[in-house]
């Protein structure tokens, strides 16, 4: 593709940051993890990060070290990666699925209000593509049923709702690092937490439940990060801010361009920074074109395009048995697309993509 639709940026800065890692001979967890943790709960605002290996082992950290079970349900949104209902699972659990706001895809507060049953222990509210869901209403719902509050962040990396940063929004946080995020460490996840012995329970959970060496306390997992991916990590944390500036200023430039093409551009919530991890319009019944044919043009044009995501995760066949009505999750299943907008677009492509989306017939 001309313009793929996620690319991740890494320049010499990260080389050399690993390469001084490797010639430290320091490969495993380390130092370079300490920095990095300390460096990404100060950006967050958390009083406790800890770096894992993937935002999959964040979730399934977060979730244990919070107590979840055989037994127990968690509210998630059927509209989101699978990750965040297999987390769950992972923990013996039982997702509820929850529908989304038409608009900003978000979780529903009303949808998560109506799922409590009392084995309902916590609500994991996702950050999609990039915007904060309404932690205030969520948290309201839980609050009201003594309910723990995660949020999913893995696309909200510097995302903001009502002037605080994902991570330091509810009482545990889980990021992902994966290539193609807003930053990167090639591999890897972070949790974040106010909460002492919540990070305590985290770090123990994720070293095979040493409390010390080779005293296992709990059943724990190696879902340590490297000083390899933290090196990494701390090259891009510092570019993070960069990078999401740009993936806005590409936001604001399609959104003002396509703009009576047909095409539904993203609703931003009031009081929330959207942060872009992806720019998904959705492409009507009454448009021109299928969503598969106006795919197919771009694709023909050199302009990569993908659908984030085509199978709401209550229909998956995992989740035969949980499987919920979520009207509003299958609509935007079959209607959504998602445009190149990663930091690494050009002026030049902007235009491109202007030019050949409101050309199209």
């Amino acid at each position: 593709m001309k313009i793929p639709v996620a690319r991740p940026l890494v320049g010499e800065e990260e080389v050399e940051a690993v390469a001084r890692v490797m010639r430290s001979g320091m490969l495993a967890q380390g130092s370079v993890v300490t920095e990095f943790e300390s460096r990404f709960a100060d950006y967050c605002g958390a009083a406790h990060a800890v770096g894992v290996n993937s935002g999959t082992a964040a979730l399934h950290a977060a979730l244990l070290a919070a107590g979840i079970g055989p037994g127990d349900s968690v509210v998630v949104p059927a509209f989101t990666f699978f990750a965040t209902a297999s987390s769950v699972s992972m923990c013996g659990a039982t997702p509820l699925f929850a529908d989304v706001d038409p608009e900003t895809f978000n979780i529903d507060p009303d949808s998560v209000a109506a799922l409590i049953r009392p084995d309902t222990r916590a609500v994991i509210g996702v950050h999609l593509f990039g915007q904060p869901f309404d932690v205030g209403s969520v948290r309201e719902v839980c609050d009201d049923h003594n309910l723990i509050l995660i949020e999913d962040a893995a696309q909200a990396h510097g995302a903001e709702y009502h002037g605080k940063r994902a991570g330091s929004l509810a009482d545990l946080a889980c990021f992902s690092f994966y290539p193609t995020k807003n930053m990167t460490t090639s591999e890897g996840g972070m949790v974040t937490t106010d909460d002492d012995a919540l990070a305590e329970r985290v770090r123990l959970l994720i070293n095979h439940g040493q409390s010390r060496k080779y005293l296992h306390t709990v059943i724990g997992y190696n879902y340590r990060m490297t000083n390899i991916d933290a090196a990494i990590g701390l090259v891009q944390l510092g570019r993070l801010e960069g990078f999401n500036e740009r993936r806005r200023k590409n936001a604001r430039y399609l959104d003002r361009h396509l703009a009576g093409t047909g095409l539904a551009t993203p609703c931003v919530a009031p009081g929330v920074r959207h942060v872009y991890h992806q720019y998904v319009v959705k492409v009507p019944g009454d448009y021109a074109l299928s969503r598969d044919a106006f795919m197919s043009a771009l694709a023909d044009r050199g302009i990569g395009t993908a659908v984030h995501y085509p199978i709401p995760v209550n229909r998956q066949p995992v989740y035969e048995n949980e499987r919920a009505s979520c009207p509003v999750s299958d609509d935007l299943a079959a209607s959504v697309v998602s445009l190149p907008v990663h930091p690494a677009v050009t002026d030049e492509d902007l235009a491109y993509i202007r030019d050949t989306v409101r050309g199209l017939p």
